[in-house]
């Protein structure tokens, strides 16, 4: 007979065991962010345990030559019922302690558009902490969603980019084609998206020399009240978009290829 004890209960719970270059630099940045050190030993061996709200991130020495800037360190899921709660603490961490988002180079944090279902926090290791929400749509159509045509699809397929591979170059180089092909037919609000987004991703990837160009097509698309809050919300911070929404019209709103 097996006994209660002999019997599989699923009742697991797994606890990341990351690689860690640098402790000093590893517990300072969590520590920014409110995490509480649980566990710190230095020798014989490296370990460390950190708690924030109900998980823990665990660390161990990483192997010789790791090179935290390749970001393939590693990393771990967070699955949680809405992210945008995690980030705003998170946001606020940092610029409580450094003045400052952190969101270039090592460690950062990715922005975060509202209605997004996802963020990461890379730490000074490289591992990524990508925190998902539960409920999150479980099929990604790279390339856009085949519903999709033109502007739009090109819009769908950068947001997959940038939120789910982290890849700024890849989305611009997407929108910035995508609005080539694509701008005298799409609507007035796409084109309008597809602005404010080469605006956002032009200052992440240090290219603000390219913004004029953007700023001022956008102030130039006829836009109703809602539409200019639609864009506002398309980015992580809306006053990148500052001085160059143009001022609202009319609830008509433009029509397809009006310039």
């Amino acid at each position: 007979m097996v006994t209660t004890d002999e019997r599989i209960v699923p009742d697991e719970r797994t606890v990341p065991l990351l690689n860690c270059v640098s402790a000093d630099e590893t517990l300072a940045f969590w520590r920014a962010l409110g995490f509480e050190v649980t566990w710190e030993q230095r020798r014989p061996y490296l370990y460390l345990a950190l708690r924030w709200s109900g998980f823990e991130l665990h660390y161990g020495a990483a192997p010789a030559g790791l090179d935290p800037a390749l970001e393939n360190t590693g990393g771990c899921l967070v699955m949680v019922g809405a992210v945008a709660p995690y980030h705003a603490a998170f946001v606020a961490a940092m610029r409580k302690t450094y003045g400052k988002v952190l969101g270039k180079g090592l460690p950062r944090i990715t922005r975060y558009r509202p209605g997004a279902s996802r963020f990461s926090i890379v730490d000074p290791s490289g591992n990524s902490i990508i925190f998902i929400r539960r409920d999150e749509p479980q099929e990604l159509e790279y390339g856009g969603a085949k519903r999709l045509t033109g502007l739009a699809k090109v819009l769908d397929n950068a947001r997959i980019l940038r939120e789910f591979k982290t890849d700024d170059l890849a989305a611009f180089r997407a929108l910035n084609s995508g609005l080539r092909r694509h701008g005298a037919t799409a609507s007035g609000p796409d084109r309008a998206l597809a602005l404010a987004a080469l605006i956002e991703l032009s200052i992440a990837l240090d290219e603000p020399d390219r913004v004029p160009e953007w700023g001022s097509r956008l102030r130039e698309i006829s836009l109703t009240g809602p539409e200019r809050e639609q864009v506002e919300r398309a980015v992580a911070d809306p006053a990148v978009l500052t001085g160059w929404l143009p001022e609202v019209t009319s609830p008509v709103g433009d029509g397809p290829g009006e310039e």
